[in-house]
């Protein structure tokens, strides 16, 4: 008996924009409670929402990233439903019409690339937001209600919980890359809502749709996914008959938890806000929000194998993120050897920076720093080891690594005749390793260049000291 899973998502997206969509309030994230809002914000009655442009610009440019097609004509529309911290009773969002049609987004698979369908990206208004004391009181702070919102709606697609991560992870890069949001999901710029079922593919009989929400990180969405993927195929097994529903993820017990039974469309009694006047949207314009977009990852991909040869897993890695790819270019830009700054770059500076918790744009140390470490390994002045060490204190105090050489004695050793009186002395200080070499137990040459590299504190050259330790042994 075979299964398949079926996934669509719909991804909220806070935008950057200086105000709110429909008011000139401040759309910045936090402040004192109920301090940046006003009476449009608020719903009060005799207020009048004025649409800001630049929510519009924002909504295109993802359109445009996303292979959309663009509305020359759309509406804003009241969509009905009962919320605490609705305060009007209706959310002014995009119903028939929406702003961007269609589009999709690929990702990278181990068969090959996949297409994920987009059915609409809309513009709205965020809600307020409901805080719950520990006293058991719930308050309302309305600083979030009337933020400018993109919706992401995808069509279903997506077959396993990794494949819907690979989407969200390449949608919020390319959100990032065109700059319309921060999507920092611990503070609600990015929220996701998941619709999944699953289907016997031998008898065609499958669950209703369960939709989970609120789920406040990527590894939450994946681990609700699985979660849920379990629990609809044990109820196919079991025969047992499904509900439409609303489910949320418990970090705690680790299962889904039944919020509420999901209601149809026609429950929100969409109709057209009359308060915002009919949308134009202009080829000119259009075609202007194109030009001004910048290079996307996927182009930056197959630039970065092109022009620094590199191979596809690399350039891949280091166009994940904008600023990781500006990092990586400005380097290279002081640096003769584009393969082995990728090298340090995906290895041990994309570890610490994983390890300390930290992105790319918050190192203390430059990209010209990080070019003339790898210089200095280049020259022979300093062992890769050392090399690695030397990293670490730049993250640490930001330093430039010729100045931490310097500072920590650190100039690597390849003096000729330094280094054979080393050698001579860990010779005659290890005679049976040398009796075991010349027996033909090879590990000796090994535990031999190891025990001259501790002696010089990993100052020697490696090089130097493998060859040398070689040839002082075969002449005994």
């Amino acid at each position: 008996m075979g299964y398949k899973t079926i996934i669509g998502l719909e991804i909220h997206v806070e935008l950057m924009t200086k105000t709110k969509i429909f008011c000139s309030c401040a759309n910045n994230f936090g402040g004192e409670a109920n301090t940046q809002c006003c009476p449009v914000c608020l719903g009060l009655p005799g207020s009048l929402p004025i649409l800001n442009k630049s929510v519009l610009e924002y909504g295109i440019k993802a359109g445009i990233a996303f292979n959309s097609q663009i509305a020359n004509k759309t509406k804003m529309d009241r969509k009905n439903y009962f919320y605490p911290d609705l305060v009007k009773g209706f959310q002014i969002s995009q119903d028939d019409i929406p702003l961007c049609s269609g589009g999709y987004v690929e990702i990278e698979l181990e068969e090959g690339t996949k297409k994920i369908r987009l059915e609409r990206i809309h513009i709205e208004e965020d809600t307020g937001k409901s805080v719950h004391t520990e006293e058991g009181d719930s308050l309302l702070d309305y600083n979030r209600s009337g933020v400018p919102l993109i919706e992401v709606v995808t069509k279903p697609d997506m077959n396993t919980p990794e494949e819907a991560q690979l989407f969200l992870e390449k949608l919020r890069s390319t959100l990032k890359y065109i700059e319309v949001s921060d999507c920092k999901m611990e503070e609600g710029s990015l929220r996701c809502d998941v619709n999944i079922n699953v289907v016997d593919t031998e008898t065609g009989n499958k669950t209703k749709i369960t939709e989970l929400k609120n789920l406040n990180s990527f590894r939450a969405a994946v681990k609700a996914m699985e979660y849920e993927e379990k629990r609809h195929i044990s109820l196919l097994e079991e025969g047992k008959d499904t509900v439409k529903e609303t489910r949320r993820w418990d970090e705690v017990k680790n299962e889904t938890i039944v919020m509420r039974q999901k209601g149809e469309a026609a429950d929100y009694r969409y109709a057209v806000d009359a308060d915002v006047p009919p949308i134009e949207v202009k080829e000119e314009w259009i075609e202007e929000i194109k030009k001004s977009l910048p290079e996307l990852p996927h182009d930056k991909k197959e630039r970065f194998i092109k022009e620094y040869d590199l191979p596809e897993y690399d350039a891949g890695v280091l166009t994940q993120s904008k600023e990781l790819s500006l990092f990586y270019e400005e380097t290279v830009k002081y640096s003769e050897d584009p393969k082995q700054v990728s090298n340090w770059i995906m290895g041990d500076v994309l570890r610490r920076l994983k390890d300390e918790e930290i992105e790319i744009e918050d190192l203390k140390f430059t990209p010209k720093d990080l070019a003339d470490l790898i210089k200095l390994i280049n020259d022979g002045k300093i062992s890769n080891n050392i090399g690695k060490k030397v990293l670490k204190w730049m993250f640490e105090t930001g330093k430039n690594p010729e100045e931490i050489v310097k500072e920590k004695g650190l100039i690597q050793i390849s003096d000729e005749d330094e280094l054979k009186e080393i050698v001579e002395k860990v010779l005659s200080e290890n005679e049976q390793s040398v009796i075991d070499y010349k027996n033909g137990k090879d590990r000796a040459l090994g535990f031999i260049v190891g025990q001259v590299m501790k002696a010089t504190r990993g100052k020697a050259n490696p090089q130097m000291v493998n060859k040398m330790v070689s040839t002082m042994l075969n002449e005994r």
